[in-house]
């Protein structure tokens, strides 16, 4: 039975609504990147008399924007595939195996999304000055720190939810690969990993766009050296002017890799977050 007339119109408005809402803060983004800076900070044009690609060719010289650009993929991109591969082995085994304490892992696992991530930042800062002062690792104020800490918000979930993934995946292709010859690893490289692509694709999107627009962690952990693209866009603000066209140019170019990421990756996505539920 078709739908009536009413509800056809509601939803007609409703989403033209919410594409406007959606759109027009990625067109003043847009058309002010496009902008002189005096152009930018006057009376705001929807249609502007003038347009110019310099911002886009300042925000290199202004902040060393590419440095930055290189400390997030970096960051991310470590931290992403810690994640995926960690993730991996332990929900196999919480999903494949039974030993003690599992229900106690998998409970701790979930309960740690429960907190918000201000509260794991003194202590983590704590931790990182006491183990450099005790060892020489420098973890304050480096890459690497800065993956770990990433490592704690990305992997709980990750595992959470890949363990969900796998056990949608029929035990019968393990055994299948078993008598085969695979040993367990053989089993979970070449049946389930293969068959669980989509959930994984979804917690490396997930776990890279964590790590790619992460601000409070990144702006205490880190200094000028390892600084990523989300804090170092605060350079743009000086104490004599703001250069708002090189904000919004830099805006979207940082935000190039996730975008271009996730409209690759679009169907593996919605594929992976929504298996668990109908499998």
């Amino acid at each position: 039975m078709a739908p009536p007339r009413s509800f056809l119109w509601s939803r007609r408005i409703f989403l033209t609504l919410l594409t406007g809402f959606v759109l027009i803060p990625v067109y003043v983004m847009l058309s002010s990147s496009l902008k002189p800076l005096a152009d930018v900070t006057g009376t705001f044009r929807w249609l502007p008399t003038e347009l110019t690609i310099r911002p886009y060719i300042d925000i290199w010289s202004t902040v060393p924007l590419g440095r930055y650009f290189v400390n997030s993929l970096i960051v991310a991109g470590a931290a992403t595939v810690c994640s995926v591969v960690i993730a991996v082995f332990s929900a196999y085994a919480v999903s494949r195996y039974s030993f003690r304490g599992k229900r106690v892992f998998t409970v701790t696992v979930l309960s740690t999304q429960m907190f918000p991530g201000i509260l794991f930042l003194l202590p983590l800062f704590l931790i990182y000055v006491n183990i450099g002062n005790a060892t020489g690792i420098a973890l304050f104020g480096s890459r690497g720190g800065l993956i770990l800490t990433y490592l704690t918000f990305s992997l709980p979930f990750s595992i959470w939810m890949l363990i969900g993934y796998f056990d949608s995946v029929p035990r019968d292709l393990d055994e299948a690969a078993l008598v085969d010859g695979c040993g367990p690893l053989g089993a979970l490289f070449r049946v389930v990993v293969p068959a669980a692509v989509p959930g994984i694709v979804a917690v490396a999107v997930y776990a890279f766009m964590t790590a790619w627009g992460e601000v409070l962690f990144a702006s205490v952990m880190t200094n000028d050296t390892t600084r990523t693209l989300a804090v170092g866009l605060q350079g743009y603000s000086t104490l004599n002017d703001v250069y708002w066209n090189q904000i919004m140019a830099a805006s979207l170019v940082v935000s190039v890799p996730v975008v271009a990421g996730f409209l690759l990756l679009q169907r593996y996505l919605v594929a992976g977050l929504t298996a668990g539920a109908v499998k």
